[in-house]
């Protein structure tokens, strides 16, 4: 494996897709700079806030990103390099970047409300209320784990009780973070300051909170009260002004992606030209069944373990819950949606370079973790070019640092999601919260809604929700091919062409459905000796399948004809 080319041709793959298919998507779908956003028409100051197009991808880049393009592609890795370049590739093209651009698409066609509202005007009623449910307890799953994640990060103290030093540099990095995104919402938004020299201001002010940070982190606290901590903030964040927290610090939180990603270029071309990295390891292919971890066979387990490299399902609910009110124009969702997903993908292809790097050690089961797999490999690639070899423990640390910073992101605006997906369950198509009265008006109140996604979320956090996390993946991907579906029938309802929709929403399908079946069929096995735990999981795993199928049975039904729906 040469891992200057892997990344070249990509990369190059990747571009080329973006101008070339990307537009005919845009030609095909009937993108209309004329028509005015959802962030204008319906603008409250909280929730539709127009925002400028390199903002607004920030945002959704930063919530798409995080450690799931990395944690995949490493994982997927024992089935060779082939094998995860190539549906990579296919798959962010043709398969995860339709998918995000649609959903952004087909939600601000329907006033920038959620994929379930979309599912309700073009499947049915029935069917949004079972998928609003299923979307609901999935991101109630994502805030619980991403809550626990990053409590751990927090966590002041180490397993014998010693101060953990490393720890406690990122909440204060976090901190002063939040702190420095509401200033630069402030400035922007409330004083008109230019988003460029906001931008410079605002880099110099993210370099300063690295430096301070990892200098003066005088907070010590335990895994349990960053838990509590954690979950006041992201109550409170759910609910404030998408300006003040939101927009500004996913926008900030992107320069660091971008610069972990420059760095990781960085060292695969220097370690390239230093013949480090031109013959690695790492097999073309490795064979139709793991035989270093436990994934399984190469179907489905590659297309369920690479979700956010190529398609994930989580996306979906990003692009049609808190982007789509804040596109400022419709030609603004392209590179935001598409194009993010293919800077997602490129990430992808990085992590493939990094696990090549190293694949001994990791096959052998000496650095198997997927971010200290990731910031190994990179930071080993960086220490070869001449004059860097000392910095590798520092590039090491920042990777991981950067990484782990995501986890933050991604938790408010899952959360945000979440408040969303409660309100519109006991909502009417067209209402909003301020239009419905009695028990409805006290549900879909958005203080009301956030508690309960918060109780629900932290609590399942504190309790264990490793017993259910293994069925995230499979979950995950039922999600994008259902919403996929719900594209498909609103092009297909209002006459536009819906073809490359069909063939990744029937692969989705049969993939999320084959590991479900693997799944209930491992669950069975271990039932005797497992107990509890696995009679969860296959019950859950029953409920997704069985869920799966009717939903696919409302959407084929829309999209053979024989329930049309009225067209919006």
């Amino acid at each position: 494996m040469n891992a200057v080319l892997v990344l070249g041709i990509g990369i190059i793959i990747l571009m080329t897709a973006y101008v070339t298919y990307g537009k005919w998507l845009s030609e095909q779908w009937g993108v209309d700079d004329g028509r005015i956003t959802p962030a204008h028409e319906m603008e409250d100051g909280m929730d539709y806030v127009p925002a400028k197009a390199p903002v607004l991808l920030g945002h959704h880049f930063s919530s798409i990103a995080g450690a799931g393009p990395i944690n995949g592609p490493v994982q997927a890795a024992v089935f060779g390099w082939v094998p995860v370049f190539l549906w990579v590739l296919i798959g962010g093209i043709f398969f995860g970047s339709v998918h995000d651009y649609g959903s952004l698409f087909a939600s601000i066609r329907h006033k920038g409300q959620s994929i379930g509202e979309v599912v309700s005007a073009n499947i049915g009623k029935r069917a949004k209320k079972l998928f609003l449910i299923f979307s609901y307890l999935t991101l109630i799953l994502v805030v619980a784990a991403f809550a626990s994640i990053v409590a751990g990060t927090f966590n002041g103290f180490n397993a014998d009780g010693s101060l953990n030093e490393a720890n406690a540099s990122v909440a204060m990095i976090s901190i002063l973070f939040i702190i420095l995104a509401i200033l630069f919402g402030f400035f922007v938004y409330r004083r008109g300051v230019s988003l460029g020299i906001a931008t410079v201001i605002g880099i110099i002010g993210l370099i300063a909170c690295l430096v301070i940070g990892l200098n003066f982190h005088p907070i010590y606290l335990s895994g349990t009260a960053w838990m509590w901590i954690i979950g006041i903030y992201i109550m409170v964040a759910s609910v404030a002004p998408v300006w003040i927290l939101l927009q500004p610090r996913d926008y900030l939180s992107s320069f660091l992606l971008y610069g972990m990603m420059i760095v990781a270029v960085v060292g695969i071309l220097g370690a390239g030209l230093t013949g480090h990295n031109l013959n690695m390891e790492i097999p073309a292919f490795t064979g139709f069944e793991d035989q270093i971890t436990s994934l399984g066979y190469l179907f489905p387990a590659l297309f369920v373990t690479i979700a956010c490299g190529a398609i994930s399902g989580f996306h979906s609910l990003v692009g049609s819950g808190t982007t789509a009110k804040q596109l400022n124009r419709e030609r603004d969702a392209r590179p935001i949606a598409y194009g993010g997903m293919l800077i997602e993908c490129a990430l992808a292809l990085i992590s493939l370079c990094a696990v090549g790097y190293i694949w001994n050690e990791y096959a052998a089961g000496e650095i198997t973790v997927p971010t200290q797999v990731f910031a190994t490999g990179l930071s080993r690639m960086v220490a070869t070019i001449p004059g860097l070899e000392a910095v590798q423990p520092t590039v090491s640390a920042l990777l991981i640092l950067a990484v782990s910073a995501f986890c933050l992101t991604s938790l408010d605006t899952a959360t945000r999601l979440a408040r969303y997906m409660f309100q519109e369950f006991w909502l009417e198509p067209g209402q909003s919260y301020k239009d419905v009265t009695g028990f409805r008006a006290v549900l879909c109140n958005p203080y009301v809604a956030t508690l309960i996604t918060v109780v629900l979320g932290v609590s399942l956090g504190m309790s264990g929700y490793g017993i259910i996390w293994p069925l995230f993946g499979a979950a995950n991907q039922l999600l994008a091919a259902l919403a996929l579906l719900a594209v498909a029938a609103w092009l297909g309802n209002i006459g536009k062409n819906n073809k490359m929709f069909l063939f990744p929403m029937a692969f989705m399908l049969l993939v999320t459905l084959t590991s479900l079946i693997l799944t209930m069929k491992t669950q069975i096995l271990t039932l005797a000796t497992v107990g509890a735990a696995a009679f969860i999981r296959l019950i859950i795993a029953a409920i997704l399948f069985l869920l799966a199928l009717v939903l696919a049975w409302e959407g084929i039904r829309t999209l053979s004809g024989k329930h049309m729906i009225k067209k919006s």
